[in-house]
């Protein structure tokens, strides 16, 4: 039987500001990118976030980005390799103790935003994340774009490295995110969502923009929660992805 993880990005809240239904959607994904502080999240957010993950047996993965708040971590940044690498480990450091705390570990790390579409081709960039990494522990899996940089980094590196794609997103001819600001970058009709979802799942191919078709082999699906309907989206992906012979399951 086909498997397939679920991730989706929680935890992105600051304060009394809530963007993300992290209960519900922690009763859908079996994976959670839960954002450490840096472009959304608080200790109390974070904390909170891991213990539902914790009960619900979702893994609990570091979502780090670019010290960016005021952008949503969205925003092109040029931080120094050095102290993106300290960052990066600051994050997960951060997040690991909210995780034991809950009786779980963090699982994995995935990079946000701009930072997540850097390391696609920024070799210096992409080496402070994975040097990030293993500063924090040489054993996390890195989730990322298939053929990025970042997983060719991290898997010269020894860290397991799980390629993920995207329900939701549209995807151009190389095999990259088409931007935000361009018309149709995300895909919002749920039937075609679900229809994407089985087919990156079943044949490891996307359509994309342009109308061709690539090769996108993932082993981690996501699903954006910070979209309007995303809980229940997600559990139209999940139940069609079951209904098609499909197990999800989490990947760590």
């Amino acid at each position: 039987m086909t498997s397939i993880d679920l991730n989706a990005d929680l935890g992105e809240g600051f304060g009394r500001w809530r963007l993300t239904d992290d209960e519900r959607l922690l009763s859908v994904v079996t994976s959670a990118n839960v954002a450490c502080g840096f472009h959304a999240g608080d200790a109390a957010t974070m904390r909170r976030v891991c213990e539902l993950a914790a009960e619900r047996g979702v893994r609990i993965g570091a979502q780090v980005s670019y010290r960016d708040l005021a952008g949503f971590g969205r925003r092109a940044m040029d931080v120094p390799p050095a102290e993106l690498t300290a960052e990066v480990a600051y994050q997960i450091g951060a997040l690991e103790v909210f995780a034991r705390a809950a009786g779980a570990r963090v699982a994995y790390v995935k990079p946000h935003g701009a930072l997540y579409n850097r390391v696609v081709r920024d070799e210096e960039q992409a080496g402070a994340v994975v040097d990030g990494v293993l500063l924090a522990d040489a054993a996390l899996p890195v989730l990322g774009l298939p053929g990025s940089r970042l997983l060719e980094l991290a898997g010269k590196a020894g860290l397991p490295v799980v390629p993920e794609a995207f329900a939701d997103r549209a995807y151009t001819d190389e095999g990259t995110l088409v931007p935000r600001r361009q018309e149709g970058a995300v895909v919002t009709d749920p039937a075609s969502v679900v229809a994407r979802s089985v087919d990156l799942a079943r044949s490891g191919e996307v359509g994309t923009h342009s109308g061709r078709r690539i090769g996108v082999r993932a082993r981690s699906l996501c699903l954006h929660g910070d979209t309007p309907g995303a809980v229940d989206l997600a559990r139209r992906v999940r139940d069609g992805l079951e209904a098609a012979g499909i197990r999800v399951e989490a990947f760590a």
